[in-house]
């Protein structure tokens, strides 16, 4: 097994991981390339590489004091005294691709929010069924919320709550690569119209809106633009970057709670404007002493400067 941990050139052309990375795991190590040399600032996305090429041209050999595999994790520990934890993350995104991303404790920090979440209601609600898409993979389950889900087909978006039968809110989830692909490929505008039709709607990324410009496929200007025309022309579907999955489900639990408190005030103030309607026409006030007495005059009855008036002037009055 390999002792060393190396760095070296990707002698491929044209490549933008432009480093190669030979993990001391396995009898000839783990081979990846890489777009850093180390996760100083953000995690760092890694693809596995063939195998290690002869005649490498190294970059930097770190001896390793500890390399093992737990789960879908590859702790490293390297004889050095600083940069010397990291850990390589193995997991698969939507299509069954792999995706490696490599990290330290400080990078992986980032990505998690600061704090513990709230766990007070959303705008007062004691407990809301939130349904979830039967078709969407890995849904969100809102254990930590004061919610329960129910899954069947949603006509718009992949979570949703509803009112009297009929939907209030939804939310569409996407990931960063996701969102991309649907721009790009012009679906995402067919969706957002889906979204426009509801009262409430929006649409959530589990990522930083800055991670934009670190795309390596597709130039971020392209995105940006296409984030910004979609906007313009769906100005009641926000599209949301909420940093991380947690973020992302505890906003559409806020985001939800405030849609169904709106929902009531709405349908409060609905039946208060049938129970008037069924009341009748609101009677017309009584007139006053004074007024009676100037119609009086203008018809030429005689009544006096002050004072009662007769009951047959309130009679005429009410008979005109």
């Amino acid at each position: 097994m390999p002792e060393d941990f190396l760095i070296a050139r990707n002698p491929e052309e044209g490549s933008t991981l432009p480093y190669l990375l030979r993990i001391p795991l396995g009898r000839d190590g783990i081979v990846l390339k890489s777009r850093e040399m180390w996760p100083r600032t953000t995690k760092v996305y890694c693809h596995r590489a063939v195998e290690w090429p002869a005649d490498a041209e190294i970059v930097e050999r770190v001896p390793t004091r500890a390399c093992t595999r737990r789960g879908a994790a590859i702790d490293l520990v390297l004889d050095r005294g600083r940069e010397n934890r990291s850990q390589f993350v193995l997991t698969h995104v939507r299509g069954g691709r792999e995706a490696i991303f490599w990290q330290t404790g400080r990078t992986a920090k980032q990505a998690r929010p600061r704090g513990s979440l709230p766990t007070a209601r959303a705008s007062g609600q004691t407990e809301m069924t939130i349904l979830v898409d039967s078709h969407e993979r890995y849904a969100w389950n809102f254990s930590g919320q004061q919610a329960r889900t129910d899954r069947r087909a949603l006509s718009a978006g992949d979570y949703a709550v509803e009112q009297d039968g009929r939907v209030v809110a939804a939310v569409e989830r996407k990931s960063l690569a996701d969102l991309v692909s649907t721009l790009t490929s012009g679906k995402l505008t067919y969706l957002l119209a889906d979204l426009a039709a509801l009262d409430h709607a929006a649409v959530v990324v589990e990522d930083r809106y800055s991670r934009i410009l670190t795309l390596e496929h597709v130039r971020p200007a392209v995105v940006l633009d296409g984030l910004g025309e979609c906007q313009t022309r769906f100005p009641s579907v926000p599209i949301i970057f909420a940093e991380s999955r947690p973020l992302a489900q505890e906003w559409t639990f806020r985001f939800f709670g405030a849609a169904l408190a709106a929902a009531d005030d709405a349908s409060g103030a609905e039946r208060r404007f049938a129970d008037l309607v069924e009341a009748g026409p609101v009677p017309t006030a009584e007139p006053t002493t004074s007024q009676v007495r100037a119609w009086a005059r203008e018809h030429g009855i005689p009544v006096p400067e002050r004072g009662r008036l007769r009951p047959e002037v309130w009679e005429a009055f009410r008979s005109r």
